[in-house]
């Protein structure tokens, strides 16, 4: 089970948690340093991909050089996302004739069955409200 919490503080900034002691400053507004809750969406898409790209190309002895996975999207309506483009920069390992396509055919079968944010947005997974005691 994944849990995370998201608290205002009393000085009106949000901090989300997570159970292993990891914490995020979130910014309510996109406005300052830290993330929107949009822009960690794409992080989590991003994140997702690459954490699971880069170890199977490597296992199957491909290292990529230089690996950079990006997330964009544009909001369609005033409260909803288009579509999520996930992008690579790479880099391929000099002398390794097979690095493009096994890289290829790795990040599209995780992209399509491996990476849980992924498949979650593209499925359609249900938010369930509860208003605790309320």
């Amino acid at each position: 089970m994944y849990e995370i919490k998201v608290e205002r503080t009393e000085d009106g900034h949000y901090i989300a948690t997570n159970d292993r002691g990891a914490r995020i400053e979130l910014s309510g507004n996109g406005e300052g340093p830290n993330f929107s809750p949009v822009e960690l969406l794409l992080v989590a898409v991003a994140g997702c991909n690459i954490v699971t790209t880069e170890p199977l190309t490597a296992q199957r002895g491909h290292r990529m050089t230089k690996l950079v996975a990006s997330a964009t999207s544009e909001k369609i309506e005033r409260n909803k996302l288009g579509p999520v483009t996930l992008s690579y920069a790479v880099e391929l390992p000099a002398d390794d004739a097979d690095a493009a396509k096994v890289f290829h055919d790795v990040a599209e079968r995780v992209e399509e069955r491996h990476c849980t944010v992924s498949r979650s947005l593209r499925e359609g997974t249900p938010v369930n409200l509860e208003l605790d005691g309320i």
